[in-house]
């Protein structure tokens, strides 16, 4: 019921996946060398020109770990950038994708049109492969939720993106002492406790993103995926298929019966696309963000296979993202539809409201 009421407060949440085009990962969107207010400033304006009333955004223990109150500062000044547009922030505290071994300070420049070729893990292979070292990351976690968990202006937490990804396209992350899954399923279990105790007014959610042919059971499903779904204050999940595979997702998950956030979705080259899916979430009032908003440090509008494939110059249809780094769209049309399906859907509700 609180889940529920939580969601009919929010009206249809429809945003992105969010970092400047400036930082090549989250370390370098939140470190205080690299911290760019004034490009955040300028691209989140733009995702409220589209209509987006929210944003997905990861962050890092490492940059909390070496200046706990500088980090806090540095998010409340996002949050008040977000806010002043009318955007709610989800806050993604872990990250099992991409780099295994993060590190302060200067970060890499991109590998040429490589999608995300600078992205890192938190907790990186050493905290994560080592359960003894679970425990350090309570303080990283209960800082960050302790001192935001009456503020309005965080709409979610969402505690670890694809936990039991194994990275099998870039880094292939099959060393460990026991399956990655497993050790991300120990860390989950250690932060839901460590949130559950600060209880803050927003609710929590982490995303399964595999074995999706198996979401209509509980019995098939994998146990980290289960783990995630019966957890979770709000499902949510990742889906990059095309409109069919969406509508079975959707369906499978409706049977939890409480409020559903696509975190991650739109591939064009999937047919994963704004005209197809968007039209699908407001149907079925589900939240959706995007992976990708401005092209730039993290390559996201080049596609995966971009690891194992040369490209000398960016692809004629883009991966991700939606717009170029001086605010031109990469399709006017796509831009135009987006506007034109949350006004809609705006203009509905108030009208709703109205009567």
């Amino acid at each position: 019921e609180r889940a529920h009421a939580w969601y009919k407060k929010q009206g249809w949440l429809v945003g992105c996946n969010f970092v400047p085009h400036t930082a090549i990962n989250q370390i370098e969107m939140w470190q205080a060398e690299s911290f760019d207010p004034f490009s955040i400033d300028r691209e989140l304006s733009w995702a409220a020109g589209l209509g987006f009333n929210t944003v997905r955004v990861f962050l890092h223990h490492l940059v909390w770990e070496a200046d706990p109150a500088g980090y806090l500062h540095r998010i409340d000044l996002f949050l008040a950038m977000a806010a002043k547009y009318n955007i709610k922030t989800m806050l993604v505290l872990f990250d099992a994708v991409w780099d295994p071994f993060p590190k302060l300070g200067k970060q890499p420049d991109p590998r040429p049109f490589v999608h995300n070729s600078g992205w890192v893990q938190c907790p990186g292979y050493d905290v994560l492969n080592n359960p003894a070292r679970h425990e350090d990351l309570k303080h990283y976690v209960q800082g960050i939720v302790g001192h935001f968990k009456n503020d309005e202006r965080v709409l979610i937490w969402d505690l670890f993106n694809e936990p039991d990804n194994m990275n099998l396209g870039s880094y292939k992350d099959d060393d460990y002492i026991q399956h990655k899954a497993e050790l991300s399923l120990q860390l989950l279990q250690q932060t839901i406790g460590w949130v559950r105790a600060i209880d803050p007014i927003q609710p929590i959610t982490m995303a399964p993103w595999q074995g999706m042919d198996k979401w209509h059971s509980n019995e098939e499903m994998s146990a980290i995926d289960n783990y995630m779904f019966s957890q979770a204050d709000i499902i949510s999940f990742h889906c990059y298929e095309d409109v069919k595979g969406m509508k079975q997702r959707i369906k499978d998950l409706q049977r939890f019966d409480r409020p559903i956030l696509c975190t991650e979705y739109m591939a064009r080259t999937l047919n994963s696309t704004f005209q197809e899916i968007l039209p699908l979430f407001r149907k079925h009032n589900i939240g959706g963000y995007n992976w990708g908003f401005v092209a730039g440090r993290s390559q996201t509008h080049c596609p995966w296979d971009s690891w194992h494939k040369t490209y000398e110059d960016e692809p004629e249809t883009w991966f991700h993202d939606i717009f170029r780094s001086n605010g031109e769209p990469y399709v006017q049309a796509e831009v135009d539809f987006i506007r034109n399906i949350i006004a809609a859907a705006k203009k509905k509700k108030k009208s709703r409201q109205t009567a």
